[in-house]
């Protein structure tokens, strides 16, 4: 019987940085949930992580487009902003290398 042998290291993408981005960016916003009601901005931002999206940029880019607008709507604070668009940045970055097939 062979045993899966476990890797010595992984190879760090930009699906890496993006997962980090959005982590950030969450944890901001439960840090503002305190202050004003965040749930719907947070169930979308739980969608955008998931694994159909990380499969699916493009879903993922939707769901982002609907994030900024609950967020601008919510008038979440400056810099829950700057990390939105941190995401922004690195999530357009990801799509640009899956179209030129960098990365897979």
């Amino acid at each position: 019987m062979v045993f899966y042998k476990e890797p010595s290291h992984y190879e760090k993408t930009i699906l890496s940085d993006l997962q980090g981005a959005w982590e950030i960016f969450r944890e901001s916003i439960i840090n503002e949930h305190d202050s004003k009601d965040c749930s719907r901005l947070l169930f979308h931002i739980y969608e955008a992580m998931s694994w159909e999206s990380v499969r699916d940029l493009e879903h993922m880019k939707d769901t982002f487009i609907l994030i900024q607008s609950i967020a601008q709507q919510l008038e979440i604070s400056d810099d829950s902003a700057e990390l939105m668009e941190d995401v922004r940045c690195v999530l357009y970055e990801a799509l640009n290398e899956v179209k030129n097939r960098i990365i897979l």
